[in-house]
């Protein structure tokens, strides 16, 4: 039997470019109802906060990462979230390969920030995309960064007003460019995970009389998250419980959830075969054929993603299943109607079907 925890992967303070402390933080985890958070401060890797923060019978669990990227590029490319290195790895960061490798030989587990990251000249600010596709030995892609779609929709300075006062209406999905991408490593062969982060920063900004902190750290936790499935509750042991979480995501057990509309807990993605049952990121042989099984909290359009291409969908659905027999990657999309369009809600991890 798996749990189900949720998490934020991509967060900044006072440290680097955030606006808030690690107690901060911690407290709009604890009101968002996250299990855990990580903070990943451009790079600086702060050591010494790792630890669980309690509010009555409340509990959420505070771990550091960090951000990566060359500050003497210009622009600045290729930012890597890099998880568990457990060490200061920001000398590296002009050779992308080396930082990946030096990441690796640490224990750590390294994902792609933001791969598509759109420049918005309105206000200045550069496009920040991954563009040294060659390198080899990362985890996963940062699939869903709910920033840099808001940045993405940055055309002038209405628009710009109108989405920071209207926050709900800013998350459609994750960008395209990004989903190809990762379709293509997939059906390469690469067995490539993915997470979902607000890239919070608790940013105050003003635009003439207006004046506020327009993306607090608690809203953006309500947001895009990450869900992790671990075998067993959270124990209170920090140590043992940042091991499992790290080790479930690097395996790509896990998916991405978009909880503003509704709360994604629940979803499940499955494979039954006559060896058993496996579940996201695991790998299971074809032989007599594979039923795939899949299911939400609450009824969706579901899309069956095989090699990039739509292989099956099901409308107003809450749960399915679809026997197949060839090999390859499959994933689960679900899409939610929420203030007046279909949004992008659930991305699972792939399964693995191997021949």
């Amino acid at each position: 039997m798996t749990h189900e925890i949720v998490g934020n992967l991509h967060v900044h303070t006072r440290y680097s470019d955030g606006h808030g402390g690690h107690e901060d933080v911690a407290h709009a985890a604890l009101d968002a109802g996250l299990d855990f958070v990580v903070v990943t401060d451009h790079n600086v890797w702060v050591s010494g906060i790792d630890d669980y923060y309690y509010r009555g019978q409340d509990r959420v669990l505070m771990l550091t990462g960090e951000e990566v990227h060359d500050q003497t590029r210009k622009p600045q490319k290729n930012h890597l979230l890099m998880y568990e290195t457990r060490r200061e790895l920001a000398q590296f960061a002009r050779d992308p390969q080396a930082l990946i490798d030096q990441a690796v030989e640490s224990g750590g587990v390294c994902f792609l920030a933001h791969p598509t990251d759109p420049a918005a000249p309105a206000f200045n600010e550069d496009d920040l995309s991954w563009v040294n596709w060659d390198v080899r030995g990362f985890h996963g892609l940062e699939l869903w960064n709910f920033m840099s779609e808001f940045k993405s929709l940055l055309k002038n300075r209405p628009r710009a007003l109108f989405f920071a006062l209207n926050p709900r209406m800013i998350a459609s999905g994750p960008f395209q460019d990004t989903l190809s991408r990762w379709d293509q490593l997939l059906s390469d062969g690469r067995q490539v995970s993915i997470i979902g982060g607000s890239d919070a920063h608790g940013t105050p900004m003003s635009m003439g009389p207006i004046h506020r902190v327009i993306f607090p750290y608690e809203f953006l936790f309500r947001a895009v998250n990450t869900h992790v499935l671990i075998p067993e509750p959270l124990s209170g042991d920090v140590e043992r419980d940042r091991e499992r979480i790290f080790a479930a995501i690097r395996r790509g057990q896990s998916y991405v959830g978009y909880d503003l509309p509704a709360s994604t807990n629940g979803f499940r993605f499955n494979a039954q075969s006559e060896q058993g049952v496996v579940g996201m990121g695991e790998s299971v042989k074809i032989r007599f054929g594979v039923t795939l099984q899949i299911h939400l909290p609450q009824p969706a359009s579901i899309r069956l993603i095989y090699k990039g291409q739509e292989l099956h969908r099901w409308n107003n659905t809450m749960t399915t299943v679809h026997t197949i027999t060839e090999p390859g990657p499959y994933r689960v999309e679900a899409h939610i109607a929420y203030r007046g369009k279909m949004r992008g809600w659930i991305y699972s991890n792939p399964i693995y079907v191997t021949d």
